[in-house]
């Protein structure tokens, strides 16, 4: 018998032109991999510079007025709330922290990578952006109830547990003659993703936890071992995105979960549990809103 026989996938795979091309340049390292957005770069330069302050910061961050604005707005949420409103950029800046502003301010940067040429693939990338997004709004929701996470950082690792996907749409962006079997592209999708993934947190120089994230998203019996972790807040965030959506029998239980169970018995507060999501849902539309 044949490897191809006896490997359906693979023989489905050897004649899938895109996933064939994608993988190829993937290994070579001569993919075209996104770039982190130059707001988030200037942030970043700006901050580890040993001056850095929040008046300084501002004035990087304010020559993009539609991210000031929605840094205002999130310093003023209920993720970071104090007794003042905050009115000007500054005071953002001292409210959020400089390190929880880069993260935030590169979430907010993040939607211009879902970018495409095509209607087809345009469309395609605006659907990974609306997912991406609600996954990190129900991460940031739900990092600002559990004790020991940021809701800034676990945003930001909402919104990138899918981006292995975009230099696949990217590339199918450029061969628009690719996608002749559409069957293709969620081949590609599925078997390509996380590696893709991988190489764009490396390239951006993301905290290495980031990587698990990509790889174990979708990983629902990973147990990461007694303490919860980022990944699994972003695994349990995406199967909530998933209610109403897809049909349940196809999702596992949730409090069958390695990863619900650290979350709702060590970490949440016991009477909350998972169920703040559901009490939580103006916050979360809030915050999907200010990445949209």
């Amino acid at each position: 018998m044949t490897e191809a026989a006896t490997h359906p996938l693979s023989a489905k795979l050897a004649k899938n032109r895109l996933y064939q091309d994608c993988f190829k340049y993937m290994q070579s390292d001569s993919l075209a991999l996104p770039t982190i957005p130059d707001v988030s770069l200037k942030i970043r330069r700006a901050i580890n510079e040993p001056s850095a302050n929040s008046n300084k910061i501002a004035r990087v961050v304010q020559i993009d007025p539609s991210i000031t604005a929605r840094l205002v707005k999130i310093s003023n949420s209920p993720l970071y709330r104090g007794r003042r409103r905050i009115e000007s950029c500054p005071e953002a800046l001292t409210r959020l922290g400089l390190k929880a502003a880069q993260d935030i301010i590169t979430a907010f940067a993040l939607k211009a990578v879902f970018n495409a040429r095509s209607p087809v693939i345009r469309r395609r990338m605006q659907e990974l952006w609306a997912h991406s997004s609600y996954v990190a709004a129900i991460s940031a929701v739900l990092a600002h109830k559990t004790p020991g996470f940021d809701p800034d950082r676990a945003m930001l690792a909402g919104l990138i547990h899918d981006i292995g996907v975009v230099p696949i749409l990217a590339y199918a962006d450029r061969q628009p003659d690719i996608l002749d079997n559409p069957g293709d592209l969620a081949e590609a999708v599925r078997e390509l993703r996380s590696p893709i993934g991988v190489q764009i947190v490396r390239k951006w120089d993301f905290p290495a936890d980031f990587e698990d994230v990509v790889i174990h998203a979708e990983n629902w019996r990973r147990d990461s071992g007694a303490s919860a972790s980022y990944s699994d807040i972003v695994m349990i965030s995406q199967l909530h995105s998933f209610i109403g959506k897809v049909d349940v029998k196809q999702m596992p239980k949730m409090d069958e979960l390695p990863a619900y169970k650290k979350l709702a018995a060590g970490n949440l507060d016991a009477d909350l549990s998972i169920n703040i999501l559901d009490q939580a849902k103006d916050e979360i539309e809030h915050i999907r809103q200010m990445l949209t």
